[in-house]
């Protein structure tokens, strides 16, 4: 990717232009085409996604700790998640801005590095507990129903 496509400049209008390009008139609500595309059923989100990868691209290619990357990737795989439902994924675009903060991590990778690291963990461990939960929750309710509609079955 030629350097000239990469400055932070280009970088921060390609987070500006996915996050908060646009204004709500009257309040200080932003959003970007993120929030817009994302209403295309099964598409959009997909789409803005993959945009989204960009400055995760122009990070790992500036040699930025494999953390932060991760971090990057966690951001936008979580928003791009989220964005899925309906509505309530169309406000999440709004609040998260996937982008902001990955260009935001790239900056202060470059202006600090290494700096934050333990923050960086932090998340991706919160990330993860969050994601287990959301999954096995569900899954211990369904094992919970499971035994006691056989227990009551064969005690009936």
């Amino acid at each position: 990717m030629p350097r000239q496509l990469t400055s932070n400049e280009h970088l921060d209008y390609v987070a500006a232009l996915l996050d908060d390009i646009f204004r709500i008139p009257g309040t200080k609500i932003r959003f970007g085409l993120d929030a817009l595309i994302g209403w295309v059923p099964g598409i959009g989100d997909a789409m803005t996604g993959i945009a989204s990868f960009l400055i995760v691209f122009a990070s790992w290619r500036r040699g930025a700790k494999a953390v932060t990357l991760v971090r990057m990737i966690a951001n936008v795989l979580l928003e791009t998640a989220i964005g899925a439902i309906p509505v309530a994924g169309d406000v999440f675009h709004v609040v998260w801005k996937a982008n902001r903060r990955n260009y935001r991590l790239l900056i202060r990778e470059k202006e600090e590095p290494g700096a934050n690291t333990r923050r960086d963990w932090m998340f991706l461990a919160v990330l993860l507990f969050a994601v287990i939960a959301a999954a096995g929750i569900p899954i211990a309710i369904l094992i919970w129903l499971l035994r006691s509609n056989v227990t009551i079955h064969l005690a009936g």
